[in-house]
């Protein structure tokens, strides 16, 4: 008897699993698909980049008018490429181990990102070196450049 009632008890415990294993979870009520879509989001609102640390390099530019105009250039060069909206997140660190800023860019290819960070003066120049990293993150981040665009005073 005491067997038959476990056994009762366990169908009765497993019954709600199978129950909710059948029904696929609901979207989140805000979900928008087309943004999602739009962002290159996946199922999860999320989709792939590749993140660069910039980090010192073998050559210091010591002349003040070329280190300027060096710097100009690179900023230049991220302002092109976030119009075209291949990088999505730029920075300084705080130097660190001689990491000195990222780069993110919206590309799930290494090489793509290498080719990208190629056109960089301080790249050129050998100010700094780049690391790559394959980074899986929030397709929101595809927006950054569009709300700061809004936000920034100067």
């Amino acid at each position: 008897m005491w067997k038959n009632a476990l056994a009762g008890a366990c169908l009765a415990l497993a019954l709600p699993l199978c129950a909710s294993a059948q029904t696929p979870p609901a979207p989140t009520p805000a979900y928008d698909a087309a943004l999602a879509a739009s962002l290159g989001a996946d199922e999860r609102g999320m989709r792939q980049y590749v993140l660069v640390i910039l980090k010192t390099g073998p050559n210091n530019m010591t002349d003040a008018e070329g280190r300027k105009k060096m710097f100009a250039g690179h900023f230049a060069n991220m302002e092109r490429l976030a119009a075209q909206k291949k990088l999505v997140l730029a920075g300084p660190l705080d130097g660190k181990e001689g990491r000195r800023g990222i780069f993110v860019f919206a590309t799930p290819e290494i090489e793509e990102a290498q080719k990208l960070v190629a056109t960089d003066p301080v790249i050129v120049q050998g100010e700094m070196v780049a690391e790559y990293h394959r980074f899986y993150g929030s397709a929101a981040v595809m927006m950054i450049n569009e709300v700061h665009n809004r936000i920034q005073k100067k």
